[in-house]
């Protein structure tokens, strides 16, 4: 190897720098994961009837059901409208979370690295 770092590195960027820029984005990385789990996001179905709300740890922290939600004769649209206020909201969080890590890697996908 070149003495100073890689050969046709942009900037001459050597060994010892792209070490550091790996870790200090690896900090910045565990930063906003646990940034992340500390949100909690809420969403709706069903016109308002159900809501949940979820942390960034994809654990559901609140679920509120309006009485007029409570049909005993269509126990099932109800399920629905739970289930697809909690998947929405995960949904929501998981966006976020791409967005965020996103901005971090500027677009670049790691595919696992961090």
């Amino acid at each position: 190897m070149a003495k100073g770092g890689f050969r046709g590195m942009p900037g001459g960027m050597n060994q010892a720098a792209m070490l550091k820029q790996a870790q200090k984005m690896q900090q910045e990385m565990l930063r906003l994961q646990e940034e992340q789990e500390s949100k909690t996001f809420t969403a709706a179905s069903g016109g308002g009837m159900v809501s949940a709300t979820v942390n960034g740890k994809h654990e559901l922290l609140n679920l509120e059901i309006k009485p007029e939600a409570v049909d005993p004769e269509d126990v099932e649209m109800l399920q629905d409208m739970v289930i697809a206020a909690v998947n929405e909201a995960m949904r929501t969080a998981d966006a976020e979370a791409a967005n965020n890590m996103s901005r971090l890697t500027g677009g670049l996908n790691l595919g696992g690295l961090f």
